[in-house]
């Protein structure tokens, strides 16, 4: 199989891809035709169907498994796929673990990490908190594991949630040994939950889309939502009883300020250390894993351009 990453002008393809979007339009001219999203466990490319109506085109929907024959060209600085023929394959025809992005971490191992973090946090209290929800709560566990931590930006794949959430806690817990200030307790709870709630915002792969929840509220208000939940009970679930007032308020603090600034969605700017700490965690692991999926897809050597994502002119390669 020629999976999308390696993908070049001129390739002529025969494969199989997962179906991600797929619309029925019409050109200026009045010509129906169909954009598409194939994808692969390495990533996605468009495709376009101008033939819709023809004897070589199966019909199909969004989510199919479909054998493509096509050309790969070059549309406006990006690649495109010309579909000529399409047939949709029946289960058994394909391996589904070839088709949805995965952590190049193991995702057991990376959990196993994370739970040595949630042991070593000291106070009662919170300790108490990251236990219901990241090891008793399995629903959670189970969705934790399996969810991306964005729709496209970045750690856009299974397990990506977690290889997230674990670079965060490394770096906060770094940032510990080097300002002795911090509260490396509510710091680190704060990093465990920061995204927990993109569980509810985002829809699991294949699909990997904004839910409801997730277009009304977002993952802060909605993450702000669970932490109360477990601290009072919900649910017929026994809440934390006793849990600090003030400390409460910190953490739900950290979760909405972590963006850290309004126009980046915070609702609140960070008003105590560990919400800044946090919020330069998330902020450097994010621009990392951005520039760094950016480098591994690009073929081109030198200077690549304004890239809007990280509002800079970025290089592939150091100048010699």
């Amino acid at each position: 199989m020629k999976f999308i990453k390696d993908l070049k002008d001129g390739d002529r393809i025969s494969d199989i891809y997962l179906i991600k979007q797929k619309n029925s339009l019409t050109t200026k001219n009045g010509k129906p035709y169909d954009s598409i999203v194939l994808q692969d466990k390495t990533g996605t490319v468009d495709a376009k169907n101008w033939e819709p109506n023809s004897a070589a085109v199966d019909e199909f929907d969004e989510k199919d498994y479909v054998e493509v024959v096509g050309e790969v060209t070059l549309f406006n600085g990006t690649l495109q796929v010309n579909v000529r023929r399409a047939r949709r394959c029946n289960e058994g025809e394909y391996d589904p673990a070839n088709y949805l992005p995965v952590s190049p971490y193991d995702i057991e191992e990376m959990y196993a990490k994370l739970l040595s973090y949630i042991d070593s946090v000291k106070n009662p209290y919170l300790n108490s908190l990251l236990k219901k929800m990241f090891v008793e709560d399995a629903a959670l566990v189970y969705k934790f594991k399996k969810s991306s931590a964005a729709k496209s930006v970045h750690h856009s794949f299974v397990g990506g949630l977690l290889q997230h959430t674990l670079a965060v806690t490394n770096l906060c817990d770094y940032y510990c040994t080097q300002y002795a200030m911090l509260n490396r307790d509510l710091l680190l709870t704060a990093a465990i939950c920061h995204d927990v709630a993109k569980t509810r915002e985002l829809s699991l792969y294949p699909d990997n889309d904004y839910t409801d929840d997730g277009q009304f509220l977002g993952h802060i208000v909605i993450g702000v939502e669970m932490i109360d939940g477990v601290i009072h009970g919900r649910d017929g679930k026994e809440g934390i009883p006793g849990f600090p007032v003030v400390l409460e308020s910190e953490l739900k603090h950290c979760i909405l300020a972590h963006h850290g600034e309004y126009e980046f969605g915070s609702p609140k700017k960070p008003a105590i250390m560990e919400a800044v700490a946090l919020n330069f965690a998330d902020n450097t692991d994010a621009k990392m894993q951005i520039f760094s999926e950016m480098m591994e897809n690009e073929t081109s050597k030198g200077w690549l351009g304004f890239k809007k994502i990280l509002d800079s002119n970025v290089i592939a390669t150091r100048m010699e």
